[in-house]
C-alpha cells in the first residue's frame, strides 16, 4: 500500500477513473483511428505514414514527461521493456497491420488481430505468472467468439483476397502487439506513463522509418490538410493520449482482464462506420457485439492472481526513492 500511495503523489497512478472505464476510453480513442486513417491513407505511403504518427506522438508524450520533471528509466530491465514495448507493439504492430490489410480479406484479419487477448493472456501466464482463472479464461474466449460471429460475413466477400503472406503479416503484428502489452504491464508501476510512452513510440518509429526508407518513398506524401488533421488526430488523441492512459489501466488490471477489452474495437468501429459512413448492422452484426460484451464482462471481472514476485519486483522501482522522514536512531541501551 505505501509503494502504491507514492505511486499516486508521484502522478505514476491515480485515484479515477475507475480502470475498466480507462480501459474502455482507451478502446474508443484506439478505433477512432480507422476512419481517420482511411480520410487520409491515399496521401502517404502506409510505414511513413505510420512512422510520422508514432513520431509526434511520442514527441508530444516526451515534451509533457520533460515539463514535468518525470524520471528517466534507471534500471537496464526498465529500458528493457521500453524498447520490446516499441519494437513489438508500435514497430511490428503497425508494421503488420499496414501491410497484411493488402493482402488478407477484412473478415479474417479481424479475427487473426483479435487473438492478441488470448496469447496475451497465455503470455502474462507464462511469463508474469497471471492467473486468469475459469472465469477469465471463458470470458476471453466468448469475447473472441463474438469477433468471429461479427467477422463472418467479410469471409465469403474477401476469401480471394488472402494469401499466406498476408496471413503472416497480420499473425506478425497480432504477436508484437501481444508482447508488447506484456512489457507496458511490467512497466505500468516502475516508470512515468508519459516517458515509458513516449519513449517506446519514438524506438517504434525509428524501426518503421528504416523500414518505409526501405520499401517505399517517404517523400511521396501530400500534406494537404486533410493530411494533417488525420496525422494529428491519430498521433495526440489517438496514440499519446491512448497509450499514456493503456500504460495505467494495465498498472491497474492484470494483463488478460485488461486486453479483453480489446474485444470492443470492432463493435465501436461498427458503431461509428453506420452512424457516420453509411454502413449497415445486420442480424448477425448485433449478435455478435452482445457475445463479445458479455465475454468481455466475465474476463475483466474474472479473478486474476499475480505472482508475489512480480507484484515486489513492480514495487522494486520505488525502495530506492529516498524518504521524506528523517532516520531515527535507537538510544544505546545503557549497560546493566
Amino acid at each position: 500500500m505505501a509503494a502504491r500511495a507514492r505511486c499516486v503523489a508521484a502522478g505514476l497512478l491515480g485515484p479515477g477513473p475507475k480502470p475498466r472505464l480507462l480501459a474502455i476510453a482507451v478502446m474508443a480513442l484506439w478505433a477512432s483511428c480507422y476512419p481517420l486513417i482511411a480520410l487520409a491513407l491515399d496521401d502517404a505511403p502506409h510505414l511513413t505514414f505510420a512512422a510520422l504518427r508514432a513520431l509526434i506522438g511520442g514527441a508530444a508524450l516526451m515534451l509533457v514527461a520533460l515539463a514535468t520533471g518525470a524520471s528517466w528509466p534507471k534500471q537496464r530491465i526498465e529500458w528493457g521493456w521500453i524498447v520490446l514495448a516499441g519494437v513489438g507493439m508500435t514497430g511490428i504492430g503497425y508494421f503488420g497491420m499496414f501491410h497484411g490489410a493488402e493482402f488478407v480479406a477484412p473478415g479474417l484479419a479481424t479475427v487473426i488481430s483479435n487473438t492478441q487477448p488470448l496469447i496475451a493472456g497465455l503470455l502474462a501466464a507464462a511469463f508474469l505468472a497471471e492467473r486468469a482463472g475459469l472465469m477469465g479464461w471463458t470470458g476471453l474466449m466468448i469475447g473472441f467468439s463474438g469477433i468471429v460471429v461479427i467477422a463472418t460475413p467479410n469471409f465469403s466477400a474477401g476469401s480471394s483476397s488472402t494469401s499466406s503472406v498476408g496471413f503472416g503479416y497480420v499473425l506478425l503484428a497480432t504477436l508484437g502487439v501481444a508482447a508488447g502489452n506484456i512489457a507496458i504491464r511490467q512497466l505500468g508501476l516502475r516508470v512515468a506513463p508519459v516517458m515509458a510512452m513516449g519513449l517506446q513510440l519514438i524506438i517504434g518509429a525509428m524501426l518503421l522509418a528504416i523500414l518505409a526508407m526501405a520499401l517505399e518513398d517517404p517523400t511521396q506524401v501530400n500534406w494537404s490538410g486533410r493530411f494533417l488533421v488525420s496525422l494529428l488526430g491519430l498521433a495526440l488523441p489517438g496514440t499519446a493520449l491512448a497509450f499514456w492512459m493503456w500504460q495505467i489501466t494495465l498498472a491497474h488490471l492484470s494483463v488478460s482482464q485488461a486486453v479483453s477489452f480489446s474485444f470492443v474495437v470492432p463493435i465501436i468501429g461498427l458503431t461509428v462506420g453506420w452512424a457516420y459512413f453509411g454502413e449497415t448492422i445486420t442480424t448477425i452484426t448485433i449478435a455478435g457485439a452482445v457475445i463479445s460484451v458479455v465475454g468481455v464482462y466475465l474476463a475483466s471481472n474474472g479473478r486474476s492472481d499475480t505472482n508475489e514476485v512480480s507484484r515486489r519486483g513492480q514495487k522494486h522501482a520505488f525502495r530506492a526513492q529516498p524518504s521524506s522522514k528523517p532516520p531515527r536512531h535507537r538510544r544505546a541501551s545503557p549497560d546493566r
